[in-house]
Parts: C-alpha cells; structure tokens; sequence
C-alpha cells in the first residue's frame, strides 16, 4: 500500500503509526521510502565505505541487531519500485511513502498546512482513499480521519485482504 502527498503532508507520521499499529496487531511490515535526493546511510572512513569507494556494487553489512544491504548504481537509473519490492523480504504487508507515479494502490495524506494543497486524487486512479486531517467534500473515494490509525488500519487490511489479526504473535 502506498502513502503519497505533498511535502509536510503527514506522509512519513502516518507510515510511522501504521507500523506501529499494525505491528501491534502481529503483522510483519516492510516500508519502502523513496528519496528524491541522493543519501547515505554509510560514513567516510568506515570499512564498508571504502568498499564501495574501491568499486564494490553491493555492500552488506551485518550485526547481531540489524543487517543492511547498499547498492551502488553507478550510472545505471534508479530501480522501478517491482525491483525492489522483489527484493523485500517475505512480510505481510509493504508501505511505501513517495512513489507518486507509480500505479499501485495508495492513500493520499492531506494536511491543511502542508506545502501544497492541491488534490492528487483526481489525476491519479490508483488513490483508493484519502486520510485527511480537515472536512473534504466531494470526493470520489473514501475520507478517512489522519488521525484514526486504526480505522486507515482497518481500510488497508480490509482493501488488500489481510486476514485478520488481533494480537501480537
């Protein structure tokens, strides 16, 4: 399930209360962020920093707490969001934030003082809903309050048919 929006829309507050909500009903939850600037999550002067200076593609780096995985591109264009979601471990359920072209289902997150408050919904059919944080009138798919994690809970478990859960595993 995507959450798409504008800049200071609510997006990243409300994947980060999905995940909370859903883990705490026992669902295992993968996100997926979408970045349109360039980052790292490795430093100068660290081992595998200097793997992936030295030409490395990719770059594991494992823990006893966490494992991550850097893919260098090198030139190459940024991944379509089918590869990496194959890449995704086996969870049951995937929010990705961004990705607004993409033509999967996705919740449109509205904030009355987000940078922009013109709607996505009517130029995009892959909307399914709208999670809002004021009254909106008139739209053609479900509003739901950004606010009532549970009920968008509830929205995405019954659009994308998860079986219901009620506690933790």
């Amino acid at each position: 399930m995507g959450i798409t929006g504008w800049k200071n829309s609510g997006k990243m507050t409300l994947v980060e209360r999905l995940v909370s909500e859903f883990t705490g009903r026992g669902y295992k939850i993968s996100t997926i962020k979408h970045a349109h600037h360039t980052f790292d999550i490795d430093h100068q002067g660290t081992d595998s920093y200097r793997h992936r200076e030295a030409g490395a593609i990719e770059v594991a780096l494992v823990s006893g707490c966490r494992w991550a995985l850097m893919h260098e591109l090198h030139g190459d264009d940024e991944p379509p969001l089918e590869a990496v979601l194959n890449r995704i471990s086996p969870c049951d359920l995937v929010l990705v934030e961004g990705y607004k072209q993409e033509a999967r289902a996705k919740i449109e997150a509205r904030r009355s003082d987000a940078k922009k408050t013109e709607p996505l919904t009517p130029g995009d059919p892959a909307i399914v809903t709208i999670a809002a944080d004021h009254a909106i009138e008139g739209e053609t798919v479900p509003v739901l309050d950004l606010n009532d994690i549970s009920a968008i809970a509830d929205f995405i478990i019954d659009y994308c048919r998860l079986p219901k859960r009620d506690d933790a595993e």
